[in-house]
């Protein structure tokens, strides 16, 4: 792949898609999978999909509430890094819940956005005593704190 690693080699794909005579997509791929007649084409739309999956990804932490910024890879020591990798970890929890977590999806669904459910979340962690996440969901589906008061006097 370059001088320093002559031992390294992979396949290029070039695909160019054409209507009417003139291109209207072009994309370029890089590979270790051997390029046959037989699995051009799996290997293309395998590549598409990937780029579609990776840029609906970053679009969602750049744009839908978990604030994915170029200056996170920017920075002294290891803040920017740190910043960067508990964004990661909110939206793989975010991701997970979604996925197997019933309560969870029906208390995002009350909500427009994620960072409406956010807003709603910040609230209950500030106001009130939760015992556990089956109270914390309840208490955001059903609209009542799904937990204990704190008392005024922590002390």
């Amino acid at each position: 792949m370059n001088k320093t690693h002559p031992d390294i080699l992979v396949n290029f794909l070039d695909y160019w898609e054409y209507k009417d005579e003139k291109q209207i997509y072009s994309h370029q791929w890089i590979t270790d999978i051997e390029l046959t007649r037989e699995n051009v084409n799996a290997v293309m739309r395998a590549g598409r999909a990937r780029w579609k999956v990776e840029n609906e990804t970053f679009n969602t932490l750049k744009n839908l509430g978990y604030n994915l910024e170029h200056n996170y890879g920017h920075g002294k020591q290891y803040l920017s890094t740190t910043f960067a990798t508990l964004m990661m970890l909110a939206f793989l929890v975010d991701q997970v819940q979604e996925h197997v977590c019933v309560l969870f999806r029906a208390a995002r669904n009350m909500f427009y956005s994620r960072k409406a459910l956010w807003e709603e979340m910040r609230g209950l962690f500030r106001g009130f005593f939760i015992k556990c996440w089956e109270d914390f969901w309840l208490g955001i589906i059903f609209e009542w704190g799904g937990g204990e008061l704190r008392p005024d006097d922590t002390s």
